[in-house]
């Protein structure tokens, strides 16, 4: 395990991962059982022992080096194998010309098929299919902000053709290509304002779903956004869409099924993915978003995906926080944050 995955556990985090055995942060750190002399991953199925019997280490090196031998149930020492078989796949894709098959990116790993898309999945929250269409989408985004030509751009992108880039464009792109490197030219972008608790909202929707919910924002702020997108009010064709986005900021504790035209990379949607898994009323740090998101550590890069989020509360941001418990930022104020968590906690109404 690479040192910059290591970090010294604090006692009372550590005891409450190992309580809710949470996988995330298999890797992370070890504990180790006074009385049977073993340590465990925080996983481990095993029967929780009695908190005074139980020391944390940063990693089994430092565990073993105080006397404790390896659990062979949880087998604590294979997450370093699991995290350089990752680290060895995500290369693998970055450097692909063409999607890798799932055997032979398993078999080049060390792993069974069916394992490694089950380790896989588990670290990164997508297949390894996804986890490189979401790759190649971001390499293709990142190739159109030039003034190239969009044909170039796909195949510097690492797509074999057109036709391969424009199937997974379908899933992921809500406007295309060439008005994604132009600032929204040729795509339709419909807004509306609407009042709530919140104060005054902006929703704006591309054909495909929300692309923008936002506060303290109106036309001129999507315009700079879009600046070559063709943006017109649309309060009758979007009256009822609206009205349902109203209504699900009002009762942010509930679940959503509102179209949005959203995307970022892997790991931003990952992170999304996460937030929305945090109960209504509570929050979670951005460094166990990031673990949950497959990358321990990268609590920095969890608060940008945060930050990077275009529709506000429908992806509950407002659910994350720092380490220390304090909450945080959030681009349309701190006030509105601790609103919204205190509106999804019931206990409090």
């Amino acid at each position: 395990m690479s040192s910059e995955s290591v970090f010294d556990p604090d006692p009372d985090l550590a005891w409450a991962a190992f309580e809710r055995r949470d996988r995330t942060l298999d890797g992370r750190f070890v504990g180790a059982v006074k009385t049977t002399g073993i340590y465990c991953r925080p996983s481990c199925p095993a029967r929780h022992p009695r908190r005074e019997n139980v020391s944390f280490f940063p990693d089994g090196a430092a565990a073993r080096a105080a006397g404790f031998r390896s659990c062979l149930r949880c087998l604590p020492d294979e997450v370093s194998r699991e995290a350089e078989a990752l680290d060895k796949a995500y290369r693998l894709i970055a450097a692909a010309e063409e999607p890798l098959k799932l055997e032979a990116l398993a078999a080049a790993v060390g792993y069974s098929p069916h394992h490694f898309h089950r380790l896989f999945k588990r670290a990164t929250g997508v297949t390894p299919a996804a986890y490189s269409r979401g790759k190649r989408a971001k390499d293709m985004e990142q190739a159109l902000t030039g003034n190239g030509r969009v044909t170039d751009a796909i195949y510097e992108a690492g797509y074999s053709g057109t036709a391969r880039f424009y199937a997974d464009a379908k899933e992921r792109l809500g406007m295309t290509p060439s008005a994604w490197r132009d600032g929204g030219r040729g795509e339709t972008i419909r807004w509306a304002m609407a009042k709530t608790y919140l104060g005054p909202m902006l929703v704006a929707a591309t054909g495909k779903g929300i692309c923008r919910l936002s506060f303290d924002e109106g036309e001129e702020a999507l315009r700079e956004r879009f600046p070559n997108a063709d943006i017109a009010q649309g309060n009758g064709e979007l009256r009822d869409l609206v009205g349902r986005v109203v209504d699900a900021v009002a009762t942010p504790e509930r679940p959503h099924d509102l179209p949005l035209d959203v995307k970022g990379t892997a790991f931003q949607e990952a992170v999304w993915r996460e937030l929305a898994r945090v109960p209504a009323g509570e929050s979670l740090s951005y460094s166990a978003l990031a673990a949950r998101a497959g990358k321990p550590g990268a609590a920095r890069a969890a608060g940008t995906a945060c930050g990077a989020n275009q529709v506000a509360v429908l992806i509950p941001c407002h659910r994350a926080r720092r380490g220390d418990g304090s909450p945080g930022g959030y681009a349309y104020g701190l006030e509105r944050k601790a609103e919204l968590l205190r509106r999804e906690n019931k206990e409090l109404f």
